[in-house]
């Protein structure tokens, strides 16, 4: 791109040779005063007109936010500016998931003192407003000369990629586990051996470690007796991610959530809540737009999920029910998370494999509660779509009551405590006595 003058420094130049031809034919001297300071104006931004083409260097502080969290986009004009070049101005594209500061994403700084090495910074606030990997498109930057008669299109470099993750919303879950297995984490397992939490003094036996001694006790009774513990024990804990379709308007953290926000949200929240005590954590995906992530614990792990949630592909495939089960095989007693709007069948049918298989199974409930009056009725649909879903409704809260006869709880996601009523009930009836065949 070079220097090219701009419409008012083109116009300058037509009303003032306009009036200066009018002047010398028709003999008026008022018209030469009117056209004389514009002739001047246009020759002066003529001859100081810059002569160096700027270039342009964009960065983000960060390039990995929550929803919500926001960074600072820096566009700088690098080295010495040009004396000549008066004003930058720089545009982001709008976009509808990221809010600006200021608002219209525009900015402009004066160039006339930056004369030193340092260059011109112009700075934008971006805030992210929902999960996924967002592509934050090339700025418009634009330069003019003195009076703005010449200005010039800058080229900066491409667009800058932004990676927001689910909003963790601080869940907290009671400490139960219906059926720990495993010798690691930090949930107390039934059966006694290697742990931190105390289960008694008992006598000493062959095979028990010597820093297990209770000496005060030894020395009370005058025989060997040493500390017993419970063991710390970790199961393994698969988030079913229905993806199949997504329910509702998503309208970013500031707004209404959609099926497909709140799975995504509760999912990133279960998993950093059970890793963080030590459980093994297993993201699956029915509906293909996820890629689905093995059993693992630790914080790397939690990553490996998060990045898994924010980089969906809608163009993945809806398996049915023989090729999910064939495809995402759950080892039994492990405890499973269903997060799904509970409306497809494929889903449901899972669940019930699940359950026939022996894993725990709680489904929690993604659908929008207002999802009935965000869909848009055209004229023939406002008498019958009400009735149509209304009779959905009551079949699929039949659907729950048969999955509830099997033993599955069904609780609508409400954040931190959503589990706790159910976590209790699934470990008070997995200790209870099992009739054996």
């Amino acid at each position: 791109m070079k220097w090219q003058p701009t419409h008012a420094h083109v116009r300058v130049i037509v009303v003032a040779a306009v009036l200066l031809v009018i002047a010398v034919l028709a003999r008026r001297p008022d018209a030469a005063v009117f056209g004389l300071p514009l002739a001047f104006v246009a020759v002066w931004g003529r001859f100081f007109r810059p002569r160096a083409e700027p270039e342009v260097h964009t960065e983000l502080d960060a390039d990995v936010l929550f929803e919500g969290q926001a960074t600072t986009y820096r566009l700088r004009v690098e080295g010495t500016v040009d004396p000549e070049i008066d004003l930058v101005v720089a545009a982001l594209p709008r976009s509808k998931w990221f809010d600006y500061s200021p608002r219209q994403a525009a900015v402009a700084e004066p160039a006339g003192r930056h004369t030193d090495s340092d260059g011109v910074a112009l700075e934008v606030g971006v805030r992210a407003k929902r999960w996924g990997l967002r592509a934050l498109e090339k700025p418009t930057v634009v330069a003019t000369s003195v009076l703005g008669a010449y200005r010039i299109r800058l080229t900066s470099a491409g667009a800058s990629t932004v990676t927001t993750l689910p909003l963790r919303e601080g869940f907290e879950a009671v400490d139960a586990m219906p059926r720990p297995a495993g010798l690691v984490g930090l949930h107390r397992s039934r059966r006694p051996g290697e742990g931190t939490e105390l289960a008694g003094v008992r006598p000493f036996r062959t095979g028990d470690r010597l820093r297990r001694i209770n000496w005060s006790v030894s020395a009370r009774t005058r025989e060997l007796h040493v500390t017993s513990t419970w063991s710390d024990r970790d199961t393994e804990v698969v988030i079913l991610l229905d993806t199949g379709g997504e329910i509702g308007i998503s309208e970013g953290i500031d707004g209404r959530s959609s099926s497909l926000d709140t799975a995504v949200r509760a999912a990133a929240s279960i998993a950093e809540h059970y890793l963080r005590h030590g459980d093994r954590v297993r993201l699956v995906d029915t509906g293909n737009l996820v890629r689905g992530v093995r059993s693992g614990s630790g914080r790397g792990h939690l990553r490996r999920i998060l990045d898994a949630l924010v980089h969906a592909d809608r163009r993945g495939r809806q398996p049915d029910q023989d090729q999910l089960a064939q495809r995402n095989r759950i080892k039994s007693d492990s405890l499973v998370l269903v997060l799904s709007p509970l409306l497809r069948q494929v889903v449901l049918g899972y669940v019930v494999t699940l359950v026939h298989s022996g894993c725990t199974v709680i489904a929690v409930d993604t659908l929008p509660p207002d999802v009935a009056s965000v869909i848009d009725l055209d004229e023939h649909d406002q008498r019958s779509w009400p009735l149509a879903w209304r009779l959905r409704l009551l079949e699929r809260r039949r659907e729950l009551d048969r999955l509830g006869d099997l033993g599955v709880p069904t609780v609508p996601w409400r954040g931190s405590g959503t589990l706790d009523e159910v976590l209790r009930d699934a470990a008070r009836l997995a200790s209870a006595p099992r009739m054996r065949s």
